[in-house]
């Protein structure tokens, strides 16, 4: 296990012009098990999820990424691979809403010994509550 600093930064897009932009810079572990990477991190008030631990699984070329802990009441995962189509739960304060994740691109040139980067283009919907397209970019330091 190796400790290591991350940079994520999410945009959110609207007719192809980046809206938001919200940038997190933070500790983190990474680690090998079987053929997977893991980086894990711990979320901040910044984020607006303090107490919650993120956890990001890149194995080939999909990307899990879950998300526990006090701040969210259900355990959320995602699962990003290109053209697929992932439907679960995404926790609010005002409870679970159905989402449905696109994956429209995703690279990664993370590895073990090196530092790399992880970047994801998907759309989201919200059921009921919003829609879009976004841009997660994590760079591993």
């Amino acid at each position: 296990m190796k400790n290591i600093t991350l940079k994520i930064t999410g945009k959110h897009i609207h007719d192809d012009v980046e809206e938001e932009q919200m940038e997190l810079i933070t500790e983190g572990k990474l680690y090998r098990k079987g053929e997977a990477l893991y980086l894990v991190y711990d979320e901040s008030e910044f984020s607006g999820m303090p107490g919650c631990k993120t956890r990001l699984t890149l194995d080939g070329d999909t990307v899990y990424m879950t998300r526990s802990g006090k701040a969210v009441g259900v355990d959320t995962e995602i699962r990003f691979e290109k053209g697929s189509r992932y439907t679960g739960f995404y926790d609010t304060p005002f409870g679970p809403v159905e989402m449905e994740v696109l994956t429209n691109n995703i690279e990664s040139s993370v590895t073990y010994d090196n530092s790399g980067r992880i970047d994801i283009d998907y759309n989201i919907s919200l059921k009921g509550v919003s829609q879009g397209r976004s841009r997660l970019n994590i760079e591993v330091m």
